[in-house]
């Protein structure tokens, strides 16, 4: 009964959706090929006066749950396109393939039925691996800019062994796709500058049952079909973009220094942000801090 009608997710979600709305964008599905079909929020009307930017969510929520700061800022000065990643919100597919380069070459085929001009592509977490692989299936003919945020592209297997010891759990479907508020919790603990412990199990409940029950099976395939971070030696090829490398200083996913790392390997053309009092979600931590680094850089601004 609760969550049929008194889901605070339920309507938060309607908020959400609505701050999309409001900001020119709509509502859209298209079938990228004959297997995939692809939801996103693209402009209702499309300015040729603006440069395009595309954001790709991180892996939990779909993307009106982690991208509303940044549409209401960047819609004025771009033509702004979100997808939701394969097996994520109304994008599916009948292919059998798993991998984050699966989820880039989907975003690719988006991106070339629906945008003519170059792009430029931000990525968070889990978005951040399929933004680098946009970026180089692309090139520098169809991509401008490539910021990554908070994302350990550069993960060895070493470092999922380190997140699962820090979380104290298992299975990293535990920490990412958390089916009890104790899993929430962690994931929450890891991800947050803020401590929110005063959130009541039954809230929790709901977000669990909102923004995770969804393709659970399939979601478990996407973690496991991942192929960054099965080795200990890093296989990273450089980009050709100019990429900027946005992290939270007390970032418990992919820790800090992975952001220095990245930097060095990532691109010629690399420069880093680190944003204080923030962990593994600036964007929503520090979303004005977030929103202006990123304005400054897709705007050319030193």
């Amino acid at each position: 009964m609760l969550r049929s009608f008194m889901s605070i997710a339920s309507l938060y979600e309607i908020y959400l959706r609505r701050c999309f709305t409001a900001a020119g964008l709509s509502s859209q599905s298209i079938a990228v090929d004959d297997e995939t079909t692809i939801h996103y929020w693209g402009p209702t009307t499309k300015s040729p006066n603006k440069s395009c930017l595309v954001l790709i969510h991180g892996f939990g929520p779909m993307a009106i749950w982690q991208w509303r700061q940044q549409v209401q800022f960047f819609a004025p000065h771009f033509n702004v396109y979100v997808p939701d990643l394969v097996f994520f919100g109304g994008s599916t597919t009948r292919s059998g393939e798993r991998s984050e380069k699966f989820q880039a070459a989907a975003v690719v085929k988006l991106v070339e039925k629906v945008v003519e001009d170059k792009v430029h592509v931000i990525g968070t977490s889990y978005g951040g691996f399929v933004a680098y692989h946009v970026g180089r299936m692309m090139g520098v003919e169809r991509v401008g800019k490539v910021v990554i945020a908070s994302s350990g592209v550069n993960m060895r297997k070493k470092d999922n062994v380190a997140l699962l010891e820090r979380a104290g759990l298992e299975r990293i479907e535990e920490l990412m796709l958390p089916a009890r508020p104790q899993h929430l919790r962690k994931l929450m603990a890891l991800s947050l500058f803020m401590r929110l412990h005063f959130l009541p199990d039954f809230l929790l409940a709901d977000f669990i049952h909102k923004l995770y029950s969804d393709n659970r099976k399939e979601k478990m395939e996407l973690l496991k079909g991942l192929s960054l971070g099965r080795e200990e030696n890093l296989n990273i090829s450089p980009l050709q973009q100019e990429v900027l490398i946005v992290w939270g200083e007390h970032d418990r996913i992919f820790p800090v220094q992975m952001a220095r790392e990245l930097k060095e390997i990532i691109s010629d053309k690399a420069r880093l942000e680190v944003i204080k009092d923030a962990s593994h979600v600036p964007q929503i931590e520090k979303a004005a801090e977030f929103n202006n680094i990123i304005l400054n850089f897709l705007k050319g601004c030193s």
